[in-house]
Parts: C-alpha cells; structure tokens; sequence
C-alpha cells in the first residue's frame, strides 16, 4: 500500500516512515470546522473513507455509476479539477484507476495520498506479499483488491492515518471509526471462513476476475482458463477454444457455481450465463462499485451471502 505525502520521499514504502512524515500540521482546525474534502477513485473506496471519517469528512468519487466500469473510464477536466481541490486523495492502484494516476501526474502532485496497491512499476505490492501471484491470471497483481477483506482493514487505518494528520485534534475519533469499521470487515472475513469449511475445493466459473481474492479467500478452486477471464478484462473475444472449454465445463456440471460480473458482460458472457442457468448452477453476480443504496460493508455482505446461499444449493 503507497501513502504519500508532500514532504514524503516517493521511493519510501515504510508505513511508519509514512507515518512520521506529516505534512498536515499546518492545517490544523478545531472541530466543527470545514469538512476534509476527500476525492476516491469509486464509490467503493469513497465507502470506505466515510466510514472513517464519519461527519469530519466531504467525500466525493470520481466514479459512482453502479453500471460504470472502471478499467476503461476516461477522466474529464472537472475530475481532475476535483483532484486538485481534495485535501487527501484515495485510490486503488495497480493499474486499475489509471485515470487517477494520470491527474494526480498532471495536477496532484505532492499531495496527501492513499493507494491501496503500489505502482505496478514499483514491485509488488506490499499488502499482498503474502498472496503471491494469483493463480489462473496472468497479471503480477490482481488489482481487484477491495475484495481482499484484510488489504480494506489497511485502507481503512491508512485513511485515518491521513486524515488525522490533516485534522489532529480529530486523530482519536478517526481512529476509533477506522477500528470500528475494522471490527465489521473482520465479521466479514469469519463468513468467508464459515464457506470456507464447508466448501473447500469445490470449482467455479468466473466471467472475469473480480472476485478473486474472496474466491481465493472461501477456498474455492477457479477452473476458469486463464486466457479466457483475461480476453474478458481487456474487453476482447476469447478464444474459441477457451469458449468452448467454458462451455463444456458448464454443461457437465463440473461446477458449483459461476461469480459473474455484469459490468464486463458480453455476449460471450452472456452465454456463460445462460448455459449456467439451464443447467441449473447457480449465478453469483459480484460487481465492481457499490449499488448507490449501500454501504461497502452492507455490499460486501450481501455478496457473501449470495455465494453461501449458491454453494448451499450444491451440498
């Protein structure tokens, strides 16, 4: 995870380095002031920063859109004028918000940054040394890391890290908000575990892979062919040999259960989908934004749900 700051060296990846190189102590305010502005990537991290920095903070996504997807958005000149008018800036890294990279390149610089993922230029990222490579993806780092629940605990005490340095007089209330949302995501992970033990082993189907870290996390086995889920993601056809590898997967009930992501559908997918349900395997939507009416924790519940209640229905 990448924090950085304007007095902050750029080759420093020591959160307790970071953690010393304050920058906000000449912005100090009392409570009660004008809000922290705060601008995240998605809706996603923007969820996660409220519910650190409660009533203290402003917070304003750059993508918001539940249907939107992220890997191809394009920026526009109001976006980065938001950028450049946040006092912390919050984004996921690793090549997925590339837009965002692109602003703060352009019109952020030096300022007070929270990235869940390193720049894939800069080596592995650090919250995911012990993952390794993911398997079944061709990618040095999944960057879907929001579902990652132990990466999101770090976010989560990363923003309030920063926004107590912005506003010390508030450092203990965000602390406490930080270890309170931490306390649900770990509530969270104990679920996972719970499919975890009854589920061990049992194969899926994904559409494309953003999910991996929960599937990784349930220890379920992905039998997706890796050329398959990474044509998907780069928005391109797959093969017709990885199709019909797809296909003959589903159709023989190899399968508990297909995670799909409806914001990369595509007729392929579509007929992913569709072959699934004649065959009666469950579909597991699992998406990469927040619907506009929920919460990331209130999210990311009721995806989990909907995966124990799919690999219920196998048992």
């Amino acid at each position: 995870m990448t924090v950085r700051r304007p007095a902050a060296a750029l080759a420093s990846l020591a959160v307790t380095a970071l953690a010393l190189t304050a920058c906000g102590t000449d912005q100090q305010a009392a409570p009660g002031e004008d809000k922290i502005k705060v601008v995240a990537s998605t809706s996603v991290w923007a969820s996660v920063v409220q519910a650190v920095g409660g009533d203290g903070v402003e917070v304003e996504p750059i993508i918001k859109d539940p249907s939107a997807d992220p890997h191809s958005y394009e920026s526009s000149p109001q976006d980065a004028a938001k950028v450049t008018d946040a006092d912390l800036v919050v984004l996921n890294g690793g090549g997925y918000d590339e837009f965002m990279t692109q602003i703060l390149g352009s019109s952020g610089q030096g300022k007070p940054t929270v990235e869940a993922v390193e720049d894939e230029h800069e080596g592995e990222p650090a919250a995911h040394e012990e993952h390794g490579e993911p398997a079944g993806h061709d990618h040095a780092v999944n960057e879907h890391v929001w579902y990652d629940l132990p990466v999101v605990q770090q976010v989560a005490d990363q923003v309030a890290t920063e926004l107590g340095e912005l506003r010390p007089a508030e450092a203990a209330q965000f602390n406490q908000s930080a270890d309170r949302f931490e306390q649900e995501v770990s509530g969270l992970q104990g679920r996972v575990g719970e499919i975890a033990a009854a589920n061990q082993g049992k194969q899926v189907i994904v559409t494309e892979p953003v999910a991996h870290y929960l599937v990784e996390a349930a220890k379920l086995q992905d039998i997706t062919p890796p050329s398959f889920v990474n044509a998907i993601e780069a928005e391109t056809d797959p093969s017709a040999a990885a199709v019909a590898e797809v296909q003959n997967v589903v159709n023989a009930r190899q399968i508990v259960a297909v995670i799909y992501n409806p914001q990369t559908e595509s007729p392929v997918t579509r007929n992913v989908r569709a072959a699934a349900e004649q065959n009666r395997i469950p579909v597991v939507e699992m998406t990469e934004t927040l619907p506009t009416d929920k919460t990331y924790v209130q999210w990311m519940d009721a995806q989990i749900t909907a995966l124990q209640s799919a690999l219920s229905q196998n048992r």
